[in-house]
């Protein structure tokens, strides 16, 4: 047994001996097997091996064999009763030795010393050169190791990784000039086509990560390289695990489509359909959801719900973090996994870091999925660690949380505070920012309220010499909903050449800028005090045709409450472009409501009370809230000004309300609190 395995072991040796003559394919082949690598060896690897053992010619195993058949005497008819003889004893010896030395410590044959010497040499070598690549600062460093060594497949794919580790978290300048010193070394194309050569032969998950590192040092996606690493990913799919298959769909993420990331990705979709119920790894059931998207079928989107709810046990705060982002990318809202990845947030906001909390958000609003639970502990969070954070980062969050139309009355105080102590930390983007969330919001500072929009006009005036027309209507115009008419910016808006380039913009944006412009006027029209000076060119919007809408349930109401159809009109068009659903006029006390017929103008007839009933959408209030939204807000305000009282009928809760309730909500709303007794019906609850 012993001499079977001295001779497998020295016949190893021997080829190691003549690897110069064979070639480095030789050596990378047998290195995999004298190394002894945990991992599973590829069919191609094993095919190359017996590939080379088989077909390499006579004369180059010659002196291998030679050596081999040096201990072996040499066998001839006149001594073949001695050699006979000779080897008898020799199995006899050997029988006594073993025998004798059963129970004593064994010696290593010589040849099995001589073996381990050559492995541990070349794991040391290895090792040598990881230590050497661990030293590296910068990805020339690495290319500067790789040209003094003789490298591997295994050496190709931690080069490049280590390449890219070294550049990930630099600026965005030093990433560039690094990158540029890369490409540029001598080096880095012998690396490239190395890692071409070497790909087929390579284990999957150097592979992979190959693919995945060289796409990030920037390598464009149409290059050779890239593309040969693609096909080599198509060959070879079926030997990825799980690991590999989530390295490759993250990979896919960033790539744009082409002939090669299509197949690449067809593939994986069918190898993850037949995987999904064996995958465990809820980081790796992330990835692949991000890799196939939107575009998923429907039945690949109900297969990964149905894995992740199976493994919501073992979710954690950080795979929580990252299955809102999962599912935001498949398009696709699991209220389940939602709530319970919610839960497990909530539990952890303290340790969830900032970009983490900015793309739970951003989901949210992808998602359109609704919790105020969730949104409420973020911004309790924020608030009470307000020293965290600069006034960039509150702008962010508040920015995210209007997308979602949530109100963090708190936290948006504290950065009012802050702008009004300290606008010159705004930049323009910031201070664009902060106008658009609190006039779509509709938040006005508890305290401060004129010294806060002062601040913002000072710091909005700086940028005037280089803001874009397209920003300063915005600017004006987020100005202009909270009630605000900042005098420069406006005169500089409504000059003519300024006016004629926002109209002049194509489709959507024409339509967008014609909006704001038209409010805008409104706003000088309405909100204007008598010491503003208004500037000379104003637009003037063609009005549109009047919006007829059908409130069945209100007017059912309204119909039972006031007995007459005379009693009321609806679908009213007012100057300036404003609708009004329903109108009712009364006495100057709101206690008695009055024919159409039999009242004059109220301009003429100051006893006399409009009444406007405005049926709005849920998007129109602040998220869980009966807070109006900007644009609601400032028409509420316009119509007090032209002498209406508003009342404001949540139409989605108004609909569930049985019909006693409904008249009940509405008399109290539209005549005066003495008008009738107290009930214990309550319009903010029910309207």
């Amino acid at each position: 047994m012993y001499n079977k395995v001295g001779y497998l072991l020295r016949t190893i040796r021997h080829l190691h001996v003549c690897g110069s003559k064979l070639g480095p394919s030789f050596r990378t082949a047998m290195r995999t097997y004298t190394l002894g690598i945990s991992r599973r060896k590829s069919a191609i690897q094993s095919v190359n091996l017996r590939r080379f053992l088989l077909n390499v010619p006579p004369w180059r195993l010659e002196s291998s064999l030679r050596l081999l058949s040096q201990k072996v005497p040499v066998y001839s008819k006149e001594d073949g009763t001695v050699q006979e003889q000779n080897a008898t004893k020799t199995l006899l010896d050997e029988h006594v030795q073993s025998s004798s030395s059963a129970l004593d410590p064994l010696e290593e044959d010589r040849s099995v010393v001589e073996e381990n010497l050559v492995v541990k040499s070349g794991r040391s070598q290895l090792q040598q050169f990881f230590d050497d690549l661990k030293k590296c600062t910068s990805p020339c460093d690495v290319l500067d190791l790789v040209s003094k060594s003789a490298i591997s497949e295994k050496h190709c794919s931690n080069c490049f990784t280590t390449m890219w580790m070294l550049t990930k978290k630099l600026s965005e300048d030093q990433k560039h000039y690094e990158k540029q010193l890369m490409v540029e070394h001598p080096a880095f194309m012998q690396l490239c086509q190395r890692l071409m050569q070497e790909s087929r032969s390579m284990w999957c998950d150097d592979l992979v990560y190959s693919l995945h590192a060289v796409l990030k040092l920037g390598v464009p996606q149409n290059t050779r390289l890239v593309q040969t690493l693609l096909r080599v990913c198509q060959e070879r799919l079926n030997e990825f695990d799980d690991r590999c298959v989530s390295v490759v769909a993250t990979t896919l993420v960033t790539m744009e489509k082409s002939r090669n990331v299509d197949a690449l990705q067809a593939g994986l979709q069918l190898l993850v359909e037949q995987r999904i119920p064996k995958i465990s790894n809820i980081f790796m059931l992330q990835s692949m959801m991000k890799c196939f998207g939107k575009d998923a079928p429907l039945s690949l989107k109900r297969k990964f719900e149905d894995r992740v709810l199976k493994e919501l046990d073992h979710l954690t705060p950080v795979n929580a973090q990252h299955m809102f982002s999962a599912l935001a990318a498949m398009n696709y809202c699991s209220m389940p996994i939602l709530d319970a990845s919610s839960n497990k947030i909530i539990e952890n906001v303290p340790g969830t870091p900032f970009w983490q909390l900015i793309r739970v958000l951003k989901s949210c609003s992808i998602l359109q999925y609704r919790n105020v639970v969730l949104y409420s502990a973020i911004a309790n969070y924020v608030t009470s660690a307000i020293y965290m954070w600069d006034t960039k980062q509150i702008v962010l969050f508040l920015s995210a949380f209007e997308g979602l139309r949530f109100r963090p009355v708190e936290l948006m105080d504290i950065l009012a505070e802050k702008v009004t102590s300290h606008p010159e930390s705004l930049n323009l983007k910031d201070i664009l920012s902060v106008l658009r969330v609190y006039s779509l919001l509709n938040h006005v500072p508890k305290c401060q309220n004129q010294e806060f929009l002062e601040s913002l006009n000072g710091a909005l005036n700086k940028y005037l010499t280089r803001i874009s027309n397209v920003d300063l209507l915005k600017a004006v115009y987020s100005f202009c909903i909270l009630e605000y008419l900042p005098q420069p910016a406006l005169s500089q808006l409504l000059q003519e050449d300024n006016l004629n380039e926002l109209l002049k913009s194509d489709g959507l944006n024409k339509e967008q800028n014609e909006m704001m412009l038209h409010y805008v006027n409104i706003c000088l029209e309405l909100d204007s005090p008598p010491s503003f000076t208004k500037p000379a060119t104003m637009f003037i919007k063609k009005l549109s045709s009047p919006l007829v809408s059908d409130l069945p349930e209100v007017r059912e109401a309204l119909l039972k409450l006031l007995g007459d159809e005379r009693m009321f009109q609806q679908n009213i068009q007012l100057p300036h472009d404003y609708n009004i659903d329903f109108e009712i006029k009364m006495d100057a006390n709101r206690k008695k409501a009055l024919p159409v017929t039999e009242v004059d103008d109220p301009a003429d007839a100051p006893d006399i009370q409009r009444v406007a009933v405005l049926c709005v959408p849920p998007s129109a209030f602040c998220f869980d809230t009966r807070h109006p939204r900007g644009k609601l807000a400032m028409k509420m305000r316009h119509l007090k000004v032209l002498g209406y009282h508003v009342i404001l009928v949540h139409y989605q809760e108004f609909k569930k309300l049985k019909t006693e309730e409904a008249i009940e909500c509405l008399k109290r709303e539209i005549y005066s609190a003495d008008a009738f007794p107290v009930s214990d019906v309550n319009l903010q609850d029910n309207v």
